[in-house]
């Protein structure tokens, strides 16, 4: 469980990051969650960003998406969640 100092610190990292997924209409698949969960194995700080057509909510999508990938919801900001998963390779010293 990360806490708000570390959360502030990851928020930070991943300002000037790009969302690397998108979640469209057809909301949060298997092979979504996957990709994240790769990704997160490699970069540690993804975004994700719900476009207007998806039919879930914001929260429902984080729940769901750090459900499946075992990962940790930093920040949600509009349509944009940013997830935080510790990897082997340390690549944020949290602190």
């Amino acid at each position: 469980m990360l806490n708000g100092q570390q959360k502030k610190y990851l928020r930070r990292e991943a300002q000037n990051m790009k969302a690397i997924f998108q979640v469209g209409k057809d909301g949060v698949s298997e092979k979504q969650i996957q990709s994240i969960l790769d990704a997160l194995k490699a970069k540690e700080l993804v975004k994700v960003k719900l476009l207007q057509t998806c039919p879930m909510s914001v929260n429902e999508a984080a729940i769901e998406i750090a459900a499946g990938t075992k990962s940790e919801v930093v920040h949600i900001i509009g349509h944009t969640i940013i997830f935080y998963r510790k990897s082997d390779k340390v690549l944020y010293k949290l602190p």
